[in-house]
């Protein structure tokens, strides 16, 4: 499924049809440039799906959760500052996959095969002019 945006204004109608488009995947891979919106998404998605908290950026912390007004929590995780893919066990990062609560990833390939197969890939590309172009895929299936 191919979406486009062109502004942060369509952000949540976007993110709406993303998490229907989804069915019930619960690892979702966000996967952009730096700068393409990874994170912009993550605030949409969560506004969509009723998270209470703010969502931010989890680099420094590697995983912020969020809990939303029915009680559940969403993990946000932010890979990029990570040397080597042991780093995500050490912080217990399978236990986050296997948790069925709805995982956010970026920076993914930070992780090697700690990725489960199965996921929703989110391909983020920065068209210019605040547009951007989000390819999603279901992989694993």
């Amino acid at each position: 499924m191919k979406l486009k945006a062109n502004s942060v204004g369509d952000l949540p109608e976007l993110a709406s049809k993303m998490v229907e488009w989804a069915g019930g995947e619960k690892i979702w891979v966000l996967n952009g440039e730096m700068g393409a919106g990874k994170t912009t998404l993550s605030k949409a998605i969560g506004e969509v799906l009723g998270v209470i908290d703010t969502v931010q950026s989890p680099t420094f912390s590697i995983v912020n959760e969020y809990l939303t007004l029915s009680g559940d929590s969403i993990y946000h995780f932010d890979f990029y500052r990570l040397e080597h893919p042991e780093e995500a066990l050490a912080i217990g990062v399978e236990e986050y996959f296997d948790s069925g609560n709805l995982c956010l990833i970026e920076w993914p390939q930070k992780i090697g095969n700690l990725l489960p197969e199965r996921h929703l890939a989110i391909r983020i590309e920065d068209l210019g002019n605040e547009q951007r172009e989000f390819t999603l895929t279901h992989n694993g299936r």
